[in-house]
Parts: C-alpha cells; sequence; structure tokens
C-alpha cells in the first residue's frame, strides 16, 4: 500500500481514539515536518476508512458541536501492520527553499546569497520548532516518535551547518569578484 493520508490516520488512531481535529493537530505538530495532511485530504479518507471499515466512528458532540471520535478496527490494524512491514515506496522532498536555491544563479552577488541566508533562517525556525516539540511533549516524543523527532533535528542543525559554510563560500567568491 502506498503511504498517503490514510496511513498517518491509523498510525494516529493507534495512539486511541481520536477526533478528526485531533488527528489534524497530531499532523499539524508532528508529522508536517515529513508528511503533512490538509484537512481536504483527512475528512474524505476518514469516510473512506470508516467505509472500508478499516476505522469506526462515534458521535460525541461536545458543547454545541458536531464530533466523530474513531477508533481502529481490527481490520484497520492489520492495514497498518502491513504497511509498515513494506518497504518504503519512495521518498520525496517538497521545500520551496531548496527549489529557490537551485535556480538562485538566475540573481547576482547579493541577491543570490540572500537565497542562502534566507534558506538558514527558515531552517533555523524549523529546528527551533522541533526543539520546542522535544522540550514541551517530552513524554510523547518517547519511542519511535522521538527517533523521527531525533532526525529531523540532526537533519536541520546539518542543513544550517551547510548553510553557512555555504555562505562563507559564497561570500568569499563575491570578495573576490568585486576586485
Amino acid at each position: 500500500m502506498k503511504a498517503g493520508v490514510a496511513n498517518v490516520i491509523l498510525g494516529a488512531l493507534r495512539q486511541g481514539p481520536k477526533s478528526g481535529y485531533d488527528i489534524k493537530q497530531l499532523v499539524d505538530n508532528a508529522t508536517r515536518f515529513f508528511w503533512a495532511a490538509s484537512y481536504g485530504q483527512l475528512y474524505p479518507e476518514l469516510r473512506r476508512l470508516v467505509a472500508d471499515g478499516q476505522i469506526e466512528g462515534t458521535s460525541r458532540p461536545r458543547g454545541g458541536r458536531q464530533r466523530t471520535e474513531y477508533r481502529l478496527t481490527p481490520t484497520g490494524r492489520d492495514a497498518l501492520r502491513t504497511w509498515l512491514r513494506e518497504p518504503a515506496a519512495g521518498w520525496e522532498v517538497r521545500d520551496e527553499g531548496l527549489l529557490k536555491l537551485f535556480f538562485a544563479g538566475a540573481l547576482e552577488g547579493d541577491d543570490a546569497l540572500g537565497v542562502v541566508r534566507a534558506f538558514r533562517a527558515d531552517r533555523e525556525g524549523v529546528l527551533r520548532q522541533l526543539r520546542d516539540v522535544q522540550r514541551r511533549e517530552a513524554k510523547e516524543a518517547e519511542g519511535f516518535p522521538g527517533l523521527a523527532l531525533e532526525y529531523g533535528i540532526g537533519l536541520h542543525e546539518w542543513i544550517v551547518g551547510w548553510c553557512l559554510e555555504i555562505e562563507e563560500r559564497l561570500s568569499r567568491q563575491l570578495e573576490v569578484a568585486a576586485r
């Protein structure tokens, strides 16, 4: 089974019953750093998984609001385990900062260097967010979610360091060209 929003939902529900809103919060605060999902993807997939018998929904209104709490069924648990045992189907990065870096040669001098600086600043921001998650949610960041968090922190530490090296190299090249 190809990775997708269904796997995010099944994995989230393995941790216990959740509403669509709760799952979206998990995505926004944890998996979005490597696997994002929008409300527009999430709710149709929740309906499909219910229809397929992989999850069950129970109405649990809160205040005056409609709220459905979902939980895994044995079929859903089996689907999650099957997917986890399969080799990963691929690796895709969608990173606008890296895309801009790729095309930064269209700019000259300090403007091109500014693209690298902006890329570094963005990664420093992500690194701060990841470290905040690590501090704030230490208990939730244990086990395998913690390993994914360690990966994200290490990756962004490397990217920030790499950007600093590139900034130095480009700065030296600009100095030489200005002479």
